[in-house]
């Protein structure tokens, strides 16, 4: 009986040609497994064109509410930014896709895992870290890094490779944008985006929505609930998270927001350009936010801060599978009790606008806001505080034009 591999299979020409190459170059029996993380119609025909390909068996496995709910969240909750930018789009659903890889491993009993990331970016980081954490017995085949053995280096010799292997697919060799899909974003590189000189032809582009300038003249307001930090209406019906996450990508759309163009630090070492649309995630990160203001004190937020920077970083590397990454989690966790409330801004020509939040538990106090002298406040208090906090600085000051003083004798 022939050995199993696992195959990421998107269904484009990349990890369609690895098909006859891994049963070519290994002799292996290829089981294509397409994770559907929110892709759309990404998905039509892959298992026609799984077994036109020599595959013997295609699984096509829905895990979106799994990703809204398990990587999203605890994200959104931590306010985790990857360089002040980017919304983790690609890097959250990486470890939901090798956890399903693996499981679909261990139930075909395959001996390895194959997956179609180049040896230049994130992807391969991502993958490969996951499957190590979960399943350190598996082998990993990465044909982009195997170039002794994989030897088409464009589309045009994956294309040849395919026919010559009786393969007739629907592929052309014409220049496009390198993308990746899900329910949370879409994220473009290549043609013009490589030069960081040029403007992105944003006409050609945009997939999820429009450019600010050609969003509607009318703002449009919204109304959004949570629970412990979990977001639970829109607009006074209640929906699943990844409902939320496509009612807001519709309305994040059409009023242009959550367009980003970065040139971001890769983990290997090189800078990349892309844009990334995240209507409804921009949306949703700020709605959180303007929520977490009213609730949370000022230390928490500080330290919270820095860990939704530093679970940035976990998850840009990969490293979702780890200790770390479980306990910032316990500590975002912790924060989350008593985010609950309203929140309600108004969407126009690409931004978002507060228009007023409520809580039950709202740490705001209008009467200490206020310019009036309440109970719990005392001016002449804020004397001796000022004494206090400055004391170092004015010590410093003294010590200081004392040197400078014994110096100058």
């Amino acid at each position: 009986m022939k050995e199993k591999v696992v195959l990421a299979y998107s269904g484009g020409l990349d990890t369609t040609a690895v098909i006859p190459w891994l049963k070519e170059t290994f002799g292996y029996d290829v089981i294509c497994c397409c994770i559907d993380c929110g892709q759309g119609n990404e998905l039509d025909g892959l298992e026609e064109r799984a077994k036109m390909s020599g595959a013997s068996k295609l699984y096509i496995e829905n895990v979106i509410d799994e990703f809204c709910e398990d990587y999203i969240m605890p994200c959104v909750q931590a306010g985790a930014v990857y360089e002040h930018k980017y919304l983790l789009g690609t890097s959250m659903a990486r470890p939901v896709i090798a956890k399903k890889l693996v499981e679909i491993a261990r139930k075909e009993g395959a001996v390895a895992i194959c997956h179609g990331a180049t040896g230049k970016g994130n992807d391969q980081i991502r993958f490969e870290l996951s499957i190590k954490a979960l399943a350190p017995d598996i082998k990993i085949i990465a044909p982009w890094r195997m170039t002794d053995l994989w030897t088409m280096q464009s589309r045009e010799d994956e294309i040849a490779y395919c026919k010559q292997h009786g393969i007739d697919l629907p592929f052309g060799a014409d220049s496009s944008y390198s993308r990746d899909r899900n329910l949370w974003h879409i994220s473009h590189e290549g043609l013009e985006l490589e030069d960081p000189a040029n403007e992105p032809n944003y006409d050609h582009l945009l997939v999820l929505g429009v450019t600010p300038e050609k969003a509607p003249d009318q703002d449009e307001y919204v109304t959004m609930t949570f629970e412990k930090g979990v977001p639970k209406s829109i607009n006074g019906q209640e929906m699943k998270v990844a409902d939320i996450i496509k009612k807001l990508n519709e309305l994040g759309g059409k009023h242009g927001i959550g367009i980003v163009d970065i040139v971001e630090n890769r983990v290997v070492g090189m800078k990349s350009r892309g844009v990334y649309e995240t209507p409804g995630g921009t949306i949703l990160m700020e709605a959180h936010q303007q929520l977490e203001e009213l609730v949370l004190d000022r230390a928490t937020m500080e330290v919270k801060k820095d860990m939704g920077n530093k679970l940035a970083q976990v998850v840009y590397e990969g490293k979702w599978f780890t200790p770390l990454r479980e306990a910032i989690q316990a500590f975002v966790t912790s924060t989350q009790e008593y985010v609950t409330g309203e929140v309600k801004f108004k969407l126009y020509k690409g931004n978002i606008i507060k228009a007023g939040t409520t809580s039950p538990y709202s740490l705001y106090s209008e009467s200490l806001a206020s310019f009036t002298t309440g109970d719990l406040y005392d001016h002449h208090d804020a004397s001796g505080f000022i004494t206090l906090f400055g004391l170092p600085l004015k010590v410093r000051a003294m010590k200081m034009a004392e040197a400078m003083k014994n110096n100058n004798k």
